[in-house]
């Protein structure tokens, strides 16, 4: 691979980190999800850190139906709206990309398409949408609907969704806009395009109203791992999010992903590859090793087990403790993350126990700056990863250390890409800017 192929780096930020109970460390703000002071240093950090993009996961329900849960998993339940959170650190950021989750289940096209050309337009072409389909009946009871969709009707959606919004987004050629005063034309009538779409789901008019965004498509992030899953990151995204830990399977994963993107008809290189890495670094491992056994004596039992029902996408609460894992019950949740615990529960001979304590630590990389940036570099240079979604299991700790120790030494190996002012996240990202899409016709023909 050459090297001036740069190390791509995401921060993956959950209010208080992503660890279920680092909330009760008294170095973490327990209100880290509604504090807007706490928001601001964690995203200074991470753009003084040299990351290309924060990266905001979402859902729209809290998880835990259980009100004894809820209460000891206190970052579910106070957390504002992460557009509305973005939108507020694009002018106190510059550099760094604003990555947002949102859901095509519970979303209209319409209202995605402009949220997301708004926030580009707000941060000068820095915004990035992380495509997802939701997980759980929790969120489906707050739209009137008594089950989640099934898996392959949520991806036929989200499918039809993610083309409406590009349609939106190419409402307007990029020089459709004159603001011409003097001959009182805001816009070239021959440069606005309608999707006018009529789909299985969808209905929708337009245009967008708003011009076409800075970046002409925000950048999309996708998650996908199981079958349909992966198809759909291979045909939409430009980056993807994945969980795995192995190397030689990631390396497969991301070749496979690629060619996949090119059966697919795609022209580019395909999505750029970032699995999650979750850790802990310090100084040396021992100093590592303290501050992961100070984060796991924060533990709460009940909480673990509801954090493997959230995985298994089924009520754990009543599995026996000590005890090999139980066949599990049909569910809608993510399959991938249940396949891969029902996996490693059996190959491992697990109890439930162990499998929920495995789970609160699941590939988490602790240990020295060296070690972690050897770790790093490995797997870039083998092009099992392009770059990494770092996930702070604590914050601000966790992340403070991996800018002031892990960075430094990227940087002296030559796997950080210089920073730029005023660019945009698809030039950060070494993304072209997709071109304009219009239709045969100009939206105004018919009218």
């Amino acid at each position: 691979m050459s090297r001036q192929d740069h190390l791509r780096l995401c921060a993956f930020i959950k209010p208080g980190g992503s660890y279920a109970s680092s909330w009760r460390l008294p170095e973490v703000p327990a209100d880290a999800g509604s504090d807007m002071a706490t928001a601001i240093q964690v995203a200074k950090t991470a753009e003084r850190g040299r990351f290309d993009t924060l990266f905001f996961p979402d859902a729209l329900a809290m998880p835990w139906t259980d009100q004894e849960i809820a209460h000891r998993h206190g970052q579910q339940a106070d957390v504002v709206d992460p557009l509305l959170l973005a939108s507020a650190l694009a002018p106190l950021t510059k550099n760094i990309g604003l990555m947002i989750t949102a859901s095509t289940t519970y979303n209209e096209p319409y209202h995605l398409a402009r949220y997301f050309a708004s926030l580009d337009h707000l941060s000068g072409g820095r915004a990035g949408w992380n495509l997802v389909t939701s997980l759980t009946d929790t969120e489906a009871w707050n739209f009137g609907r008594e089950h989640h969709p099934a898996h392959a009707e949520r991806l036929a959606r989200a499918e039809e969704s993610y083309d409406v919004v590009c349609r939106l987004w190419d409402s307007f050629a990029d020089d459709a806009f004159l603001y011409d005063k003097e001959s009182g034309r805001m816009f070239d009538p021959e440069k606005i395009f309608a999707p006018r779409h009529r789909g299985e789901h969808f209905e929708v008019d337009g245009p967008l109203t708003l011009s076409r965004p800075p970046q002409g498509r925000p950048v999309i992030a996708q998650a996908g791992a199981s079958a349909g899953g992966r198809r759909l990151a291979a045909r939409v995204a430009d980056l993807v999010f994945a969980i795995e830990a192995d190397r030689e399977r990631a390396i497969r994963q991301a070749a496979e992903l690629r060619s996949l993107a090119v059966d697919l008809g795609r022209t580019d290189r395909g999505p750029l590859f970032l699995p999650a890495l979750t850790v802990v670094p310090g100084r040396t491992r021992s100093e590592a090793e303290d501050a992961m056994e100070r984060l796991e004596a924060t533990a709460d039992p009940k909480v673990m087990l509801a954090n493997l029902s959230f995985y298994l996408g089924c009520d754990a609460s009543g599995f026996a403790l000590d005890e090999p894992l139980p066949p599990l019950p049909p569910s809608n949740a993510s399959r991938s993350a249940q396949d891969r615990l029902v996996a490693e529960a059996k190959a491992d001979n697990l109890t439930v126990r162990e499998l929920a304590l495995r789970q609160d630590r699941a590939d988490t990389l602790v240990g020295s700056a060296t070690e972690v940036a050897d770790h790093i570099q490995e797997w870039f240079e083998t092009r099992a990863a392009d770059g990494f979604t770092v996930i702070p299991p604590y914050l601000p700790g966790a992340l403070d250390n991996f800018v002031d120790l892990v960075v430094p030494e990227l940087d002296r190996r030559g796997l950080l890409r210089p920073v730029r002012d005023g660019e945009m996240l698809r030039d950060k990202l070494g993304l072209g800017r997709p071109a304009h899409r219009a239709p045969a016709r100009s939206a105004l023909e018919d009218a």
